[in-house]
């Protein structure tokens, strides 16, 4: 046996050769310890720190790519809202010439229909002298024919000139 413990006791001499021969498995075992354990698992726990570091490291440059991300959204979204912005002016621009144009185009065949209506009323009026100075012509014409025919006395011209009259009103 190794280790006795009733060789410990107060008051009794040690015995040296079994402290030399513990002291020498101590080490032994500290030193198969350090190479088949403490090494590994020292190796594992440097990965471990070593894939920590990274994790973090990538978490960090992830989260300052999505910081700037985010900037560059913003800023688009704002470049997008200022081009809509001014697509719309633009449209309701264009709405207001296109209206004021077809306004004045209303205005400009409005005018022309009434110039032309006008002109159809000043024509129809002078065709309408013109028949008119036909038929009196006509008229005057068979009335010196009949007053030429016959002498009128005063009864007779009162009456030739109702006649006359009367035909002149069923004639319009």
């Amino acid at each position: 046996m190794l280790f006795d413990p009733t060789m410990l006791v107060i008051g009794s001499s040690l015995n040296l050769g079994n402290i030399l021969v513990q002291l020498v498995v101590f080490v032994v075992l500290l030193f198969l310890l350090k190479i088949f354990a403490f090494g590994p698992l020292m190796n594992v726990m440097k990965q471990r720190e070593e894939h920590i570091a990274n994790e973090i490291e990538a978490a960090e440059k992830n989260h300052q790519d999505s910081i700037k991300l985010t900037e560059e959204q913003r800023q688009l979204f704002k470049e997008s809202r200022i081009e809509a912005q001014q697509l719309i002016e633009k449209a309701k621009k264009q709405a207001e010439e296109q209206k004021d144009s077809i306004i004045a185009t209303a205005k400009a065949e409005a005018e022309n229909i009434k110039v032309s209506a006008l002109k159809d009323i000043q024509q129809e009026k002078e065709q309408a002298i013109a028949s008119l100075q036909n038929e009196v012509a006509t008229l005057s014409v068979q009335i010196a024919s009949k007053v030429i025919e016959k002498e009128l006395k005063e009864e007779d011209q009162s009456q030739f000139i109702r006649k006359y009259l009367e035909e002149v009103g069923d004639a319009r």
